[in-house]
């Protein structure tokens, strides 16, 4: 993607945000409050609005008698509030408590998440860069690209420990590209806050004259696993603070939404598929607000399923159809399992004793009715790692190392 198809360019008059005036004198009145006092340059860096928002609304303030200027430092002011305008901070802040940076408006959002779509058209060779540190057969990797470039849906399943979730916490890796995110945005009314530094990277922007508002990201990586709830899919509104924060699905925009152990979460994997049967077909969602309002965000993403359960236990198959693309994870074969050894030794620095692949590979296969798994490799040499540690000597990937390690591993 060209980048310069959405640059969001500086806003420098009040009716250009799109936000209304209320919004604004709101929270750049409780930024004032919270600060004490404060120069005009420090509310505009704290609410992300241009000096040319903020200069225009200090001097709205000055007439409604909402501020004092205690002090001027260069062509800067400094000011705090009066009575009148501390009242209106308290106010506002009862409505709810955010004060971060000014959001950006629905449409706005809307049109920046359509223009920044995912042109993922990934190389043999980039993909295999991407899970470069996995050692996975060329069909996968295949399957992989085919159902990244068609779009759609991504089901990895097949039993516990075959690498699924290792694999799609990879898969953000063919992206080469970055996208802007807002920090909030105004919808209904409220204030929903997007922009989660716990999900979104956050890159160096050097352009030049940009709103503020929005923040130059990595496409982001969601991941959320046996946790997830229903109204996670929805606007959701902490009860003390009345701050309101964007679902998983939103904040996943223009990314991946990793939904691990699907099947076990506290929702019915039916529930799921239900609430996203639209979405998934059409790239829309709609939003459902606590106060009754609902409006609509693109639904610009790849969702990937990981699950160890049977296909027909989650859903009938009218469901499992808008899943297009459906990748079964099998039982490692005895060379991949061998490499996968050696790598891991490789990590962790243990020696190898001459035939330990071999003889881990064979005691592994008695206790693996469904086949040799991923996780084996890692697994045993970190369990042979903590032993020699608590003995204090050094690790070694031996017939006896691994005898012990398979003692403590597997259930007998």
């Amino acid at each position: 993607m060209d980048r310069e198809q959405f640059q969001p360019r500086e806003v420098t008059r009040i009716e250009d945000t799109g936000l209304s005036n209320g919004m604004l004198v709101d929270l750049v009145l409780k930024h004032v409050f919270f600060e004490g006092s404060a120069l005009l340059r420090t509310i505009a860096d704290r609410s992300k609005l241009s000096p040319g928002v903020i200069l225009a609304l200090y001097r709205q303030f000055q007439k409604e008698q909402l501020v004092e200027t205690r002090s001027m430092q260069g062509e800067d002011y400094e000011i705090s509030l009066t009575n009148k305008g501390r009242s209106m901070a308290e106010v506002a802040l009862k409505k709810g408590q955010y004060s971060g940076p000014a959001p950006v408006t629905l449409p706005a959002y809307n049109q920046a998440v359509a223009k920044q779509g995912i042109p993922l058209r990934p190389s043999l060779e980039s993909l295999r860069a991407a899970m470069s540190d996995l050692v996975l057969p060329d069909h996968v990797i295949h399957e992989l690209g085919t159902a990244l470039v068609t779009g759609g849906t991504i089901m990895l399943y097949g039993e516990t420990g075959l690498g699924k979730t290792s694999i799609a916490e990879r898969l953000h890796r063919v992206f080469e590209d970055q996208v802007y995110i807002p920090y909030a945005i105004e919808a209904g009314g409220h204030i929903i806050t997007v922009y989660d530094p716990m999900v979104h990277n956050a890159v160096e922007d050097e352009s030049k004259s940009l709103d503020t508002r929005w923040v130059l990201c990595q496409r982001p990586m969601v991941k959320v696993g046996g946790e997830m709830r229903l109204e996670m899919l929805d606007p959701h509104i902490d009860e003390v603070t009345r701050i309101c924060s964007a679902p998983l699905q939103m904040k996943a925009n223009n990314g991946i939404l990793l939904i691990d152990d699907f099947g076990r979460q506290r929702m019915s994997a039916r529930e799921l598929l239900n609430r996203w049967i639209v979405p998934l077909d059409r790239r829309k969602d709609i939003m459902s607000m606590w106060s009754g309002v609902s409006f609509e965000i693109p639904f610009e993403l790849v969702v990937v399923f990981a699950t160890n359960l049977g296909l027909a236990d989650l859903a009938e198959e009218a469901f499992m159809r808008r899943l297009k693309n459906k990748i079964k994870m099998e039982a490692m074969k005895p060379e991949l399992f061998d490499e996968l050894v050696r790598r891991v030794c490789r990590q962790k620095g243990l020696w190898v004793e001459p035939g330990a692949e071999e003889y881990l590979r064979t005691e592994c296969a008695k206790h693996a009715s469904t086949g040799l798994r991923a996780c084996y490799p890692e697994d045993i040499a970190s369990a042979i790692c903590g032993m020699a540690s608590f003995e204090q000597r050094t690790a070694k990937m031996d017939k006896s190392s691994i005898d012990s390690a398979i003692r403590v591993y597997f259930v007998h």
